[in-house]
């Protein structure tokens, strides 16, 4: 569960916090160990200053004027004043209804100052943190306390958060910034690489493929949408240059018979035989721009698919029957196994493997040869068993002869022409029926291919 990028971000907050908050602790408490000290006796020597001064305004003013004088002297409200009188009578508290119990002053302290002592707070903080003076005015004696007021604390303490929230900050930075790079940088590479992709460079491996979480898996992704584009790309590029090549030659011959036929003093035998050629040559060039409008038709979405039941042995005898003019002539023996068979499934298509299967049997086997055809039925399937005695395709070529324009041992086979688009047909319309097809060897010779369709009521 912890490969999972999920968890992974949720984990590297929740570390950023923690280490965070545990950072900000101890660089706080480290900066209060090194700088408290001296921060407090600043503090405190600043206050015992700005004591003397308040003292010396209430010392020349009393207490009724003393007021303006601490704001232009921007004193008002920086630090908290009482009086005492000599009865230890609180006269004056600045910080209005704060008791006194807050300031820790006691009786005893008050009539030390009253005795005319000076007191300063015996603990460096906050709390303690207060100077008595005592002085007389009219004739009577006074205490006066002076000390940090709430406002001042406050601005303290909202000091040494900020420094405690800034601490917090740049360490919890840089943890997200460590694991967001970690993250980012795999999603750069990808961008990087649907961009080489758009320019059509295909051999493309990231090393992010290796991670367990959801990056690793889109790197695999890619990297396999990588080898299928390419493969494609490798594809679309042997296509074209073998559909040139396949109309290229008997354009050449047209063209180059067309002019036989325009030269003087040619004899009857020669011109019919030159006819002739022209005619199958258009022939040739006519049946593979009608297969590859069938593999266009086929490959996209629109191509019609109707099924329906009828009778599939009914169909391989007629199919068999359509093909006499070829097969008569060169004498082949038939062998059929036909039961009565009913499937559902596209007449038509079905109709166009049987001749392409058919058409290559008959072609491939010598005068005298023979063909087999039988359905077996299972208890799912129903397979076409088409076997011949002709001259057999090699193992190492048995799944090659299903590619578009591939011919299997053409330089054995230079009287035999074809398109070699044939199978890639019978392979599209039997996939389309979710079906298979196979070639395998005939143990007289030849070969056997196996067409299994699924049954369905």
């Amino acid at each position: 569960m912890i490969k999972s990028l999920y968890v992974r971000v949720v984990l590297s907050y929740m570390i950023a916090v923690i280490i965070g908050l545990v950072s900000t602790y101890f660089l706080t408490l480290l900066f209060l160990t090194s700088f408290g000290d001296q921060y407090a006796e600043k503090l405190q020597s600043q206050l015992l200053k700005d004591s003397r001064t308040i003292h010396e305004l209430y010392r020349s003013n009393g207490m009724e004027k003393v007021r303006d004088q601490l704001k232009e002297r921007d004193l008002d409200g920086k630090y908290d004043i009482l009086i005492y009188d000599s009865s230890s009578r609180l006269l004056e508290n600045t910080a209005g209804d704060t008791p006194q119990e807050l300031y820790n002053i006691s009786n005893q302290t008050v009539r030390t100052v009253l005795n005319g002592e000076t007191y300063l707070g015996a603990d460096i903080s906050v709390e303690e943190l207060f100077v008595g003076l005592p002085y007389d005015y009219d004739g009577e004696r006074y205490a006066l306390f002076v000390q940090v007021s709430e406002r001042t604390a406050l601005s303290l303490i909202s000091k040494l958060l900020l420094f405690a929230l800034a601490i917090n900050l740049l360490v919890g930075g840089l943890i997200i910034l460590v694991a967001a790079r970690y993250i980012v940088k795999p999603l750069l590479g990808m961008k990087a690489a649907a961009e080489r992709m758009a320019k059509g460079e295909f051999n493309i491996q990231l090393k992010w493929a290796k991670r367990k979480d959801e990056l690793g898996r889109l790197a695999q992704s890619i990297n396999g949408m990588a080898a299928q584009v390419g493969q494609l790309e490798t594809m679309r590029q042997n296509f074209v240059s073998n559909v040139s090549h396949e109309i290229q030659s008997p354009l050449t011959s047209i063209s180059g018979f067309s002019k036989a036929l325009q030269q003087s003093g040619l004899s009857e035998e020669e011109r019919s035989r030159y006819l002739s050629i022209i005619q199958n040559e258009s022939e040739r060039l006519s049946r593979l721009s009608d297969n590859l409008l069938k593999l266009a038709s086929l490959d996209s979405q629109h191509h019609p698919f109707e099924p329906r039941v009828f009778d599939l042995d009914e169909q391989l005898r007629k199919a068999v029957v359509a093909c006499e003019p070829h097969w008569a002539a060169k004498a082949i023996e038939w062998q059929l196994q036909l039961p009565k068979t009913k499937i559902k499934a596209d007449e038509d298509q079905l109709n166009q493997v049987w001749v392409n299967l058919l058409g290559n049997a008959i072609k491939f086997t010598p005068e005298g040869g023979r063909i087999g055809i039988r359905i077996v039925r299972h208890s799912e399937w129903i397979e076409i068993v088409v076997s011949d005695t002709g001259i057999g395709i090699p193992i190492a070529e048995r799944t090659k002869v299903f590619e578009r324009f591939y011919k299997a041992d053409e330089s054995h086979n230079k009287m035999k022409t074809g398109s070699g688009l044939g199978l890639a047909i019978v392979r599209k319309i039997v996939m389309g029926h979710k079906g298979t097809v196979t070639i395998g060897g005939n143990p007289d010779g030849g070969t056997t291919v196996t067409v299994a369709l699924p049954q369905q009521n």
